[in-house]
């Protein structure tokens, strides 16, 4: 399915239904007095989560969702039917803004979320409900009211506790491939990721870390270049980033400092915040690096970034270092999860 991350919708709750103007007429029964019924609500619409989605593609066909009018009442009191609601099913962490005023209308980040984003017209009400000791033969009737109606822009947002970020061909899909059971595609060529990936990493039985991959950051990103730029935002909601290095194909310290900071530069270019996040540098491909120059190079990566943050040494490819980059990934959120109280 065609992953897409944002859709533009417009939704139209529906009219209530008009008061009847009505009088009881039966044999035997003069003046019998109004009896004219109220109308029935409009339908309103609804934004609900729904877990088994994880793309706005459905959005891309359907654009426009009109609930339906309610009923107008009737004589001998009858009230008319209200109308159903409609219920637009979203993927959990789906952000809803008012497309005409760029208002936040709602964030639906919970499992139950149901957001209610045009509210259907109130009923009209009938003659009978204007009777009283001095207007024993009212002839006033109201209109159902008018629905809703909005412009609305969907951005989904992806729910996960890390996020992966690096140079393209950095081996960000081969860790989570590694650390979990998600499959993005794997090659020998860059931007083999083109939309993020979700993975679960479990630790025992009752404890489990949401990781995120998105595609491949290139110098100038933020500007438009490469694919990842338009990505960063699913990023927005985790709460540690683990920037995978390739020290791999970088012979030259210089270079592998450089893709570093080109990275850390896009990041601070996109959204201070996000730059401001807790970051851990993991230096992957170590299979492939001399074991004896591996602390050497570790202590000069550390150096020239005045890395305040960890540094782990991994291979993504066989597994060696994972383990213990998962360990600290668990250990790090429950300090956090105490810290909280």
């Amino acid at each position: 399915m065609k992953f897409v991350d944002e859709a533009t919708i417009r939704v139209e709750a529906g009219k209530g239904g008009d008061g009847c103007l009505s009088f009881r007429r039966e044999k035997y029964i003069p003046r019998g007095g109004p009896d004219g019924g109220d109308g029935g609500n409009g339908g309103s619409v609804y934004l609900v989560v729904d877990e088994g989605l994880n793309t706005l593609v459905d959005f891309r066909h359907a654009r426009l969702y009109r609930a339906g009018n309610g009923k107008p009442g009737s004589g001998r009191d009858q009230v008319g039917k209200s109308a159903e609601d409609i219920r637009i099913r979203v993927p959990l962490g789906t952000l809803v803004y008012d497309d005409d005023t760029d208002e936040l209308i709602g964030d639906l980040v919970d499992r139950d979320d149901a957001l209610l984003v045009a509210c259907g017209g109130e009923h009209g009400l009938g003659n009978a409900r204007f009777k009283s000791s001095v207007n024993r033969a009212p002839r006033k009737t109201t209109s159902g009211g008018a629905g809703e109606s909005r412009n609305l822009r969907l951005e989904l947002q992806v729910l996960a506790d890390a996020g992966l970020l690096g140079l393209p061909n950095a081996g960000k899909s081969t860790f989570i491939r590694q650390v979990s059971a998600a499959r993005p595609r794997v090659a020998d060529y860059p931007f083999t990721t083109l939309y993020p990936h979700l993975g679960v990493v479990r630790l025992g039985v009752d404890r489990e870390v949401v990781i995120a991959d998105i595609p491949g950051l290139v110098e100038g990103a933020a500007d438009g270049a490469g694919l990842g730029a338009r990505f960063l935002r699913h990023l927005s909601r985790t709460r540690l980033l683990l920037h995978l290095v390739d020290i791999g194909l970088h012979d030259d310290m210089p270079e592998t400092v450089k893709a570093i900071r080109a990275i850390e530069a896009e990041l601070a270019a996109w959204d201070s915040e996000l730059a401001d996040k807790p970051r851990w540098l993991v230096l992957n491909k170590i299979d492939i690096v001399d074991p004896e120059k591996l602390p050497e190079i570790q202590a000069a990566i550390t150096g020239e970034t005045d890395r305040q943050q960890p540094v782990f040494c991994i291979s993504a490819a066989t597994g060696e270092g994972c383990d213990a980059l998962i360990k600290s990934i668990f250990r790090w959120f429950s300090e956090q999860e105490t810290e909280r109280g």
